[in-house]
């Protein structure tokens, strides 16, 4: 029998990799391993079409604003379509920062120009005159528990991201920015597609949203329920416990 294994395309590794966003690959790979389960990675850089042999996890992280540019406009010629029908088909998705952005409708950067994105997710982000920057928690209901589960992460945008009436919000605000400053939001759910301005990168200290994104993989993958085995997280817990307490103690 063969061992369960997760299809994940890490969509422009090179051109959109700030902030260590690489790092939430290698928790997804890890956390399966662990469990005796495997990760299969194919990396889709310019030029390159989704892969033959299907998909289950779609990841796109952040990158500096002229490569955003440039993978906006490949995307739009050879990936955007095939993106398109694997999330509205179930594929998991998750889009960091920059990614965030581009799997909205449209961002307007700041020099006023107006760049289509993926529309997998109902956003719209314009540039903002500065950077939202800081250490940020949230609390998300996408947690496996009746209460909010808390998020920990960090943020460095100057982007502000409105939601529309197709997408919830990732969590709520307890400190830092989120979306835009205003309204409390931070990040957008779709369906399985999660969008988020959280660095850090984000999985490491945020387990239960790591198998979560696996969970819903594995199920796309083999069309039915996966009841992931816990792990032993005390060494991610202590992450996040850092985290928070770096957020709810800042430096003067």
């Amino acid at each position: 029998m063969s061992t369960p294994t997760v299809r994940l395309w890490h969509l422009y590794p090179r051109e959109m990799n700030i902030y260590a966003d690489r790092g939430n690959i290698a928790v997804l790979g890890a956390r399966l391993r662990r469990r005796g389960l495997d990760l299969a990675l194919r990396e889709g850089g310019p030029g390159e079409v989704v892969p033959g042999d299907g998909v289950d996890l779609v990841y796109l992280g952040g990158g500096q604003d002229r490569d955003q540019l440039n993978v906006a406009a490949d995307l739009a010629a050879t990936k955007a379509a095939d993106l398109r029908a694997l999330l509205g088909g179930g594929a998991v998705g998750l889009f960091v920062c920059g990614g965030y952005q581009l799997a909205g409708h449209r961002y307007r950067t700041a020099g006023g120009e107006l760049v289509a994105g993926l529309g997998v997710l109902d956003i719209e982000t314009t540039a903002g005159p500065d950077r939202l920057i800081g250490d940020i928690v949230l609390r998300s209901d996408l947690g496996p528990g009746d209460e909010p589960d808390r998020l920990v992460g960090y943020e460095n945008h100057a982007g502000r991201t409105t939601l529309g009436a197709g997408a919830a919000p990732l969590g709520r605000v307890v400190k830092g920015h989120g979306n835009n400053g205003r309204d409390r939001s931070e990040g957008a759910v779709a369906d399985r597609t999660v969008g988020t301005y959280l660095h850090g990168p984000l999985l490491p200290k945020n387990p239960w949203l790591a198998d979560l994104l696996l969970g819903w993989a594995l199920e796309h993958r083999y069309r039915r329920p996966f009841d992931l085995e816990p792990l032993d997280d005390h060494l991610e817990q202590a992450a996040h416990r850092a985290a928070l307490a770096r957020a709810n103690n800042p430096r003067r």
